[in-house]
Parts: structure tokens; sequence; C-alpha cells
């Protein structure tokens, strides 16, 4: 077994690793010694539990644990479904040493964490993603949280996970499309902030898209890298963590007003950075030439570049006015300059965004 790579997340006494590596869910020696009691709930989902539940089994010897499969897929995020979290803790008896193990995407992981975070008013837990999108962007950082009818995360805390474990061989199952959904994410991190990877990322598409085990591996701890350093300088996104939103005001719309149906989340971030991206060159920030480059890159790598056709762009608006980003009375959206300089713009006006959504 080889030895997993290993990053820090430096926040005091919320420090923690992120381990990246192969056959890491069934090492005990990976996550065991981290536990604070001798109690564990396993969140998973319908999908994952055939897959990936056995392998942890035998790490969970002498523990007092249960398994909770919830329903499958970002409909089911809701505060309904995290009650049945706290009801199978309430099972199992959980105390404030209990450990919720968060076995799945970023749904599960997003749901685990919301519900660690108010029971007891907190109690640990380990992320454990078995997607790509989840093991680079919403298994990092500590926030957690559910979706409202009015909009994305309207619901949640910022809590930190005792550890990150990615074991890379869960991705072997990974259907293409949900695949291709977390390499957007992967986009994301040399969009906003690192020119030089997002040029490495072009000349790696084909191995990208092949799954090729090193190009893979590395272009994950580059992205994680990246967003840990982040949140290690920002961690309840009072500034510069902002910037990670590249495109997602965008895309958290296009999720609500499809209702979460249409599109996975690395979709609507692939199409949401489209439409960042070429709202800064219709603003003067960028040239048109950084947008196509940009779609282009994520199109060469299977993602969608434009909006469905028919969608409504009133509600649209509706829903970008409800962003968490949001400050005062205008809208507040991360923008570019070209490859790897994004920036926070205050007071956008509707009209330009309003043809953002039309290009």
């Amino acid at each position: 077994m080889s030895t997993p790579r290993e990053l820090e997340v430096r926040l005091g006494a919320r420090s923690y690793s992120i381990r990246i590596g192969r056959d890491l869910l069934g090492d005990a020696t990976q996550w065991r010694p981290l536990l604070r009691g001798r109690q564990a709930l396993i969140v998973t989902n319908t999908t994952v539990a055939p897959l990936y539940l056995a392998r942890l089994e035998p790490a969970l010897v002498d523990l007092h644990w249960r398994a909770l499969a919830l329903p499958d897929g970002e409909a089911h995020k809701t505060l309904a479904t995290t009650a049945l979290i706290w009801d199978a803790l309430a099972q199992l008896g959980a105390t404030r040493d209990a450990c919720i193990l968060a076995l799945g995407g970023g749904v599960v992981g997003d749901m685990a964490g919301f519900a660690a975070a108010c029971w007891m008013r907190g109690i640990d837990f380990m992320q454990m993603p078995t997607t790509l999108l989840a093991m680079v962007d919403s298994a990092v950082g500590g926030k957690t949280g559910v979706d409202h009818a009015a909009g994305k995360n309207l619901i949640g805390a910022f809590h930190q996970p005792r550890l990150v474990l990615a074991d890379l061989g869960t991705l072997a199952t990974l259907p293409p499309r949900e695949y291709r959904a977390g390499l957007a994410e992967i986009v994301k991190i040399g969009a906003l902030g690192d020119a030089a990877f997002m040029a490495r990322l072009e000349r790696d598409t084909a191995a990208l898209n092949a799954r090729a085990d090193d190009p893979l591996t590395a272009a994950i701890a580059h992205a994680c890298t990246y967003k840990a350093g982040v949140v290690m300088r920002d961690e309840t996104e009072q500034g510069e963590r902002a910037l990670l939103n590249f495109g997602h005001s965008f895309a958290h719309a296009l999720e609500t007003v499809t209702g979460y149906s249409a599109l996975l989340h690395g979709e609507a971030v692939a199409i949401g950075m489209v439409l960042a991206a070429r709202l800064s060159a219709q603003l003067g920030h960028a040239s048109e030439a950084d947008a196509q480059r940009l779609a282009a890159l994520l199109a060469t790598l299977g993602l969608p570049t434009q909006p469905p056709s028919g969608l409504d762009a009133d509600a649209l608006l509706a829903a970008m006015h409800l962003d968490k980003k949001k400050r005062g009375g205008g809208l507040r959206l991360i923008l570019w300059r070209g490859a790897g300089a994004a920036f926070i713009a205050e007071g956008i006006d509707e009209a330009a965004v309003r043809a953002a959504w039309a290009c």
C-alpha cells in the first residue's frame, strides 16, 4: 500500500489533514486514531453504500456504529433529509465524542457536516469523498449546509472536519458525467488564481479525459493545496475565500431555477464560469478571447458552456439576488481579468447581468 499524499489545513485547534491516495477507506490507521470516542455514524447514500460501505466495515471493529444510506441526489439536500441523520444519531445514543463519517459526494458531505455542526452544538465529522468534485471542492474548507426552495446552500454552518480522506479508488466507479463535473471545479482553480495551472490543464486534457492516474492525482493535489491556502487565510469567507465562488452565482441560479434536476453542480459551475468571463468582457475587465479560451477548455473536457434554453431571465436574476455573496442592494459577483486573475466586483448593473445570460 503506497503512502498517501498529505496536505495540511492549518486553522489552530481546527487544523486537519487532507490525505490523497488509494485503498485508504479500509486502512484503519488512516482515520481511527482521530476518533475521540467509540461511536460512529456512517452517512452515505443509496448509490455509494453498495459500492464502498463494505470497505469501511473492517476498520470499524470494536466501535459502536451504524450506517445510514440517504436517498441520492441534490433534490434531497434538505432539512427533512438532514433530520434523518439526527434521528440516526439519537438511535445510536451519540454523545459529544461521537463522530460522523461522510462517505459520498458533496451532497452527503454537506448534509453530514451540517448535522454534525448542530448535534449537541457540534460533534466531529470526517469527509470521505467518493466523487472528484467533492475531493477538490466541497470536502475541503468546512462549508456545510442544505438547500432551500429560495436558493442553494442558504441554510448552513462553517464546521471543519477532523480529516479529509480522498480514496482515489472510488473514482473508478464514477459515471463519466459525474467525473466531468468534478473537472469543472479543477478548472476553476486555474481560472480564478493560477494561470500556470490552467495552462497545464490545457496541455493535459487528453490525459484527464482518460482518467490517467498521475495527471489526475497531481491536479487533485494542486486544487486541494490551493483551496487549503485560501481557507487558512479566510476561513469564514470575509474576503479572499469568496473568489472560490467564481461562476457560482450564475451556477446556483441555474440550479435553483431548474429545480436541481437539469444540471449537475459541476456542469452549472462550468456554464457559470463562462458567463462570468463573458460578463467580465462586456464590462471591459477582460477580453472576449479570454472567455473563449475558458469555454474551449471546458468543452474539451466534455462540459457544457451554455445555459439550457427557455429559462426565465427574471427568475434567474431573482435567484442571484438571494445569493449568499450579495451585499446590500446590488449584485456582488466574482469576475476576472483573465486566467488567474479573479476579483470581487460590487454593485454590478442588473442589465449587464441580464445581457450575459442572453449570450
